[in-house]
Order: C-alpha cells, then structure tokens, then sequence
C-alpha cells in the first residue's frame, strides 16, 4: 500500500488517483477550492432555486432533499429552507436495524427544526435480510440493498411530486477521492458510483424474493431522469464536515457524546442512526485496508486539523477495530452467530495486504 504524501488516504480506496508527487485526488480537489469564486456559485444556486420557486403553487413543494437525519441533513436542509427560503419535501430510506437514540431524535428533530414534511421508506424486511446475507457473504457489502433505495427511492419521489430540483450533499467521488471524480454540480450520475451498483440484479432473487419485492430498485427510465436537475450542494459552497456539524448542533442535531463510543471511528458525528449499519462501512478495512478512521483522518489532515503523524496514530488505533455493538446487532438481525460472522469477514480478508501474526489477528502487511 502507498499513501497519499499529504493525508493518510492509501492508494487501496477505489477509483482514487495520484499525482506525480504522490499526492492523492482527493488532497488535489481540495487545493483546487482556492481557485474557486464560492460567491459566484452561490448566486448560481439562488438563480437555479429561483427558477422552480414556487412551481407547484404557493403552498407546494419546490424542491426535494434526500436526507438521513445526519449532520449533513441537517445543513442541507438549513441551506435550502432557512438560507434560500425553498420548501423542500424531505425523503429518506430506513435501514429497519434498530436505532440508536440519536438517530430517533435526529429524523425527528430535522422535520420539527425546519419545519419540513418528511416521507420515510421502510423497505421490506424479509427481502432485505435475505439479499443482506446474500451480499454480505458473496460480496462483503452488507446493506447494498440498502444503499441502492437510497440512491434510486428519491428519483422515484421527485417525479411523483414534481420536484425536478433534488438535492443531495457532497460529491464523494470528487470530495474525497473515487471512480468518476468530476468536479460538477449534476449529480445525475451518482447511482453509479458503486455503492449502490455492481450486483446482478438476478443475483438478489431467489430463495423467496422475487422483482415483485424490488420496488423503486431500478431507477426512472432515462427518459425520465432527464426531467430531474439532481445537484450536489457541495459544488456550491465550500463543503465541511465539521462546519456543517456545528451548525446541524445548533438546530438541535445530536451525536453520540454520552451514548456510545465507537471503537472503530474517530469521531462520533458521522453514521450515527444505526449500529449494524456501520459493518458496510467497515467492510472496506478487510477488503482495501482502510476505513472510516481513515476517511475522517485524512480529511481532518487536509481541514488543518491535524498533522499527518497525529492521523495515522488514529488510523493505526481505530481502523481495525470493528466495535462490538455493531456485530451484535448485525449478526442479531440476520440471524448468525458472531463465530459465523467473523468466518465470512475472513474469507473477504485480502491476502495481498493481510497476514495474520502469531496471535491470530489479521494485520497489515
């Protein structure tokens, strides 16, 4: 594994570049703010607000946010009804794992806050913990069943209710490094970025679930599509995780303080709705090496934080370290024991960046 000579972003995470100085995509975008006139995009996003303002009369929505409940849900929310005076209509997808106390108060307070309207999609649950096993012991991606609705279900929302304008967060790709990483506002393309693509839909039937238990899985016909303007709010103003946290704190966003400290994170504000969610996100480590200590320590380095020294003592300590809590909740809601869930996280250990020491733990080559 190499890393980035600037943060601590190897160069084991999908679809991430470097440059000729060993400097990753991500780091590079970053620097590349300082050449960008926020100003001036932000008066594109208000003429672009204004031209569906009102479109469905004066009580109407006017625009859609895809939201968790999260910190950045939160600021998207604020940005689009306290700072633009839009109407957003508010859709998120829950993952039917239970929640931590944050997460109930969070996809409450968001609507209350702001006072949105809010639609929720529960999908099905016996669909879901059977495509989970499928893809958790095939592919080690736990929750794209998930992940695809939350990608897909706003599209199919926007349509129904005529709300072309929907807005989404950051670009990931071009934010912190991957495949497709082009700095635009249209985030059209994004359902194909690979979390919530890649599997053969034949893949996920059988064993009971039929396409009749893949509602909203696909998504709209291009025809379609093309009346949607999906934005990333990011190509706008300067997007920070930890800006956007204290400012959701403000509206009444909680984290994890006093509730759960996670071992494997370096902070307690991101991902915060669910514990047997987290076991995608921590999918990445056997598979590439990293994960999400990872992912904020090097935006922490490249945010003036940290030094690059500090993060990879963070990365060193948390990375590895998939907390308890959300194996058991994980294992509880499929129905495996934890001994069968550590032997399928086993066989997606890559050996090429793996080896096991002498007390059995996978580490690091």
């Amino acid at each position: 594994m190499k890393y980035c000579t600037k943060c601590v972003m190897p160069d084991t995470r999908p679809g991430i570049t470097f440059n000729e100085n060993g400097v990753c995509s991500a780091c590079q975008s970053y620097e590349n703010r300082k050449n960008v006139d926020y100003n001036a995009r932000f008066e594109e996003l208000k003429v672009l607000c204004d031209k569906y303002r009102g479109m469905n009369g004066s009580n109407g929505y006017d625009c859609m946010i895809a939201v968790s409940g999260g910190k950045d849900s939160h600021f998207q929310t604020y940005l689009m009804k306290e700072v633009l005076h839009m109407n957003p209509l508010l859709v998120s997808v829950e993952d039917n794992f239970p929640m931590t106390e944050a997460g109930k108060h969070n996809l409450k307070n968001i609507s209350e806050a702001f006072g949105c309207d809010i639609i929720s999609m529960k999908p099905n649950i016996r669909a879901q913990k059977i495509i989970m096993r499928k893809t958790f012991e095939r592919y080690g991606k736990p929750t794209y069943f998930i992940d695809r609705y939350i990608y897909t279900y706003p599209l199919h929302m926007a349509l129904k209710f005529n709300t072309p304008l929907l807005v989404y967060g950051e670009n990931v790709s071009y934010e912190y490094g991957g495949s497709g990483a082009v700095e635009t506002y249209s985030a059209r393309d994004q359902i194909f970025n690979g979390v919530g693509s890649g599997i053969p839909e034949e893949e996920l039937l059988g064993d009971g679930v039929t396409m009749k238990d893949l509602n909203f899985f696909e998504p709209p016909t291009q025809e379609d599509l093309n009346r949607l303007v999906p934005i990333y709010l990011s190509y706008f103003v300067e997007w920070n995780s930890f800006k956007n946290y204290e400012i959701a704190k403000h509206y009444g966003f909680h984290d994890l303080t006093h509730e759960w400290n996670r071992t494997h994170h370096v902070e307690q504000m991101d991902q915060v709705d669910s514990r047997a969610y987290l076991v995608h996100s921590w999918m990445k480590y056997p598979k590439f090496g990293h994960a999400s200590a990872t992912d904020y320590a090097a935006r922490m380095v490249r945010y003036g934080m940290i030094t690059r020294d500090e993060a990879f003592k963070l990365v060193k300590e948390h990375d590895h370290a998939l907390d308890p809590l959300c194996v058991r909740d994980f294992c509880e809601f499929l129905g495996y024991s934890e001994k069968e869930f550590w032997d399928i996280v086993d066989k997606h250990y890559n050996r090429e960046l793996f080896e096991k020491d002498q007390f059995e733990r996978w580490v690091l080559k």
